[in-house]
């Protein structure tokens, strides 16, 4: 791959770390905001109990493409295999990187990932 391509595809990894990061600063504050209220009632409880539910989930699936966002990264860096799938080693569809640039596998290999199959 071109390392013009690569820069630009650098460039929105660590976008998305930085969008993510923040994302994650304003569910902390929120989280710490909701338990310093005092509910008055149950039904005010189950509710502020639903949302710093639905904030922590939010927050693991943040958490994960983090993870996969500092693991392109890598492969940018250190590792120097970005754009090769890590399941077949073969190389990934540009397309596929523009949409997701943390994907690790190649379509086919990320469908057999989701079936169970690798």
């Amino acid at each position: 791959m071109e390392h013009k391509k690569i820069k630009l595809l650098k460039d929105k990894l660590v976008q998305k770390k930085k969008e993510i990061l923040e994302a994650y600063s304003k569910n902390k504050a929120y989280g710490m905001e909701a338990d310093g209220q005092g509910a008055q009632d149950i039904a005010d409880k189950a509710s502020d109990s639903y949302a710093k539910e639905f904030l922590f989930s939010l927050s693991n699936t943040e958490r994960e493409t983090l993870q996969l966002v500092d693991e392109a990264l890598l492969r940018i860096g250190e590792k120097k295999n970005f754009g090769y799938c890590a399941s077949c080693e073969g190389e990934m569809e540009k397309k596929r990187l523009e949409a997701i640039p943390w994907a690790k596998h190649c379509l086919s290999c990320q469908e057999k990932q989701e079936q169970g199959l690798l």
